[in-house]
């Protein structure tokens, strides 16, 4: 794992569109059904939007109905870090980017097999790297 990324609220802002920056830094959510990978099933990778780090693999995607891109599991366990967030009036368990702290989503107990949970994270915190075709 990389060292950790730190940078001053004005640094994220200029290096973040608006909505990137809500969502990730000030722990925003899109709405529901309206992120660019909720419907994505293409081969690749999903990085953090801030730093880059290997978040989830296309493998471990799945359509969870919730209009979120989810994940049965992270690309390495390494990667993310969980907290408990009892915002909004109930408890859920927040995933972050473990290499710059980015705001990606929520984990919930609810999905499939083998792992049965549920990575319910935000396509503003994303950015896809397709896999490139064997030649």
């Amino acid at each position: 794992m990389a060292d950790k990324i730190k940078k001053s609220e004005q640094e994220w802002r200029k290096e973040l569109t608006p909505q990137q920056y809500h969502i990730t830094r000030e722990k925003g959510t899109e709405p529901p059904f309206t992120g660019q990978y909720n419907k994505s099933y293409e081969d690749g990778v999903y990085r953090c939007v801030c730093c880059g780090n290997e978040l989830f693999r296309s493998d471990e995607k799945f359509d969870s109905g919730t209009g979120w891109p989810s994940f049965c599991a992270p690309a390495a366990k390494e990667n993310v870090l969980t907290e408990t967030d009892q915002s909004h009036g109930m408890a859920r368990t927040e995933v972050m980017c473990n290499q710059c702290g980015a705001h990606l989503g929520h984990v919930f107990p609810d999905g499939p097999r083998p792992t049965g949970l549920r990575y319910c994270i935000n396509s503003t915190s994303l950015d896809f790297q397709r896999k490139k075709p064997r030649t």
